[in-house]
């Protein structure tokens, strides 16, 4: 699975638009029914409040979709709308208006720490504050709901990124980065999601479809690929019934040494499992009843030394 960068990403989208010719709020409708369907199956109508904090961009357009459509359905859903700028997305606005059709009234706005509702480890939080496009610290009251929000405990879903972080730089120490309980990344993953420094803020994600141009994320290129089991599959080659071992590739193990035999016994066996018809460890010689009774299929030629 191809990782993209927020260029790449943003591509996809243009692509999308272009060549399925439909507008970027049909886009953004699609997007937030695939989250909805997610939602909805998982909760099956059985939810107490449900609480949607947005941005004011195209993510929060997102949210706007989402609580419409959790609305159509019965759910309780009080939706928020995180005013860090006067400014708002052209989609936004629409997905703000359709929401205001449906339930008669406007999101709450919340411009300080003053408006901040009560949150508990009852509520369902759905995150669609900021998107791929944050690119510099927020506002310090809007970190403090981020804060108010993990502290709360409450179940939390975020939308394509966890809001607070970027995609391509380390979050300061004394930022604030939501920490959601499920993330749901659109399309692809993020390359964010696989450091250390970052991934941590994540518990679990998954990648949600929307349909994105499949001839554009064909062609893109990009030098960095996720690894997962349908890729692994597409990479396995069956082997002929009568075929002998010999035909499969021989390895050699050099390594060991006393009290440090694990790692030559974990790569031998790691040779092994990845498909090497032979292997052979050199090793020293007081390793050898180690090799072979962990690996007996594993070939030994020891060294004259025994350290």
């Amino acid at each position: 699975m191809k990782i993209l960068n927020r260029d790449q990403i943003y591509a996809a989208d243009k692509s999308t638009i272009a060549n399925q010719k439909i507008t970027s709020f049909e886009l953004m409708e699609r997007a937030g029914g695939f989250v909805f369907q997610w939602v909805h199956h998982r909760l099956k109508g059985r939810a107490g409040s449900i609480k949607i904090f947005c941005g004011i961009g195209n993510n929060g357009g997102d949210g706007l979709v989402i609580a419409r459509k959790l609305m159509e359905q019965g759910y309780e859903v009080k939706t928020y709308v995180v005013n860090y700028s006067d400014k708002r997305s052209d989609d936004f606005l629409e997905a703000e208006k359709a929401l205001k059709e449906r339930s008669g009234k406007n999101p709450v706005v919340i411009k300080s720490v003053q408006d901040f509702p009560e949150l508990g480890n009852t509520d369902f939080v759905i995150d669609a504050i900021f998107g791929i496009g944050y690119n510099r610290p927020a506002p310090d009251w809007v970190q403090e709901l981020f804060a108010k929000i993990n502290d709360s405990e409450a179940y939390l879903l975020s939308i394509d990124v966890p809001s607070g972080m970027y995609l391509d730089q380390v979050p300061g120490k004394d930022e604030v980065v939501l920490r959601p309980t499920v993330l749901l990344s659109f399309q692809v993953p993020k390359l964010v999601f696989f450091f250390p420094q970052t991934g941590k803020y994540i518990k679990d994600w998954e990648i949600i479809d929307i349909g994105l141009d499949k001839g554009f994320l064909d062609q893109v290129d990009t030098n960095i690929e996720l690894i997962d089991t349908p890729e692994a599959a597409k990479l396995y080659t069956p082997r002929e019934r009568f075929t002998h071992k010999g035909t499969y590739g021989h390895s050699l193990i050099i390594g060991g040494s006393y009290g440090k035999m694990g790692a030559a016994i974990l790569s031998a066996k790691a040779c092994l499992k990845s498909g090497s018809g032979l292997v052979s460890a050199y090793i020293p010689k007081f390793a050898m009843p180690i090799m072979q009774t962990t690996l007996p299929e594993v070939m030994v030629l020891t060294d004259r030394h025994d350290g």
